[in-house]
């Protein structure tokens, strides 16, 4: 199964770093998407 979702952002892991990157953009009006193995 795929599935196509377009964001500004991709951000490859969820750790500490990650998550206040994520955070941080989103908060600055990115979509952001999160992935994690």
């Amino acid at each position: 199964m795929s599935v196509r979702k377009e964001v500004d952002v991709l951000v490859i892991g969820a750790g500490p770093s990650g998550s206040i990157t994520a955070a941080m953009l989103h908060k600055a009006g990115l979509s952001v998407q999160i992935v994690e193995k």
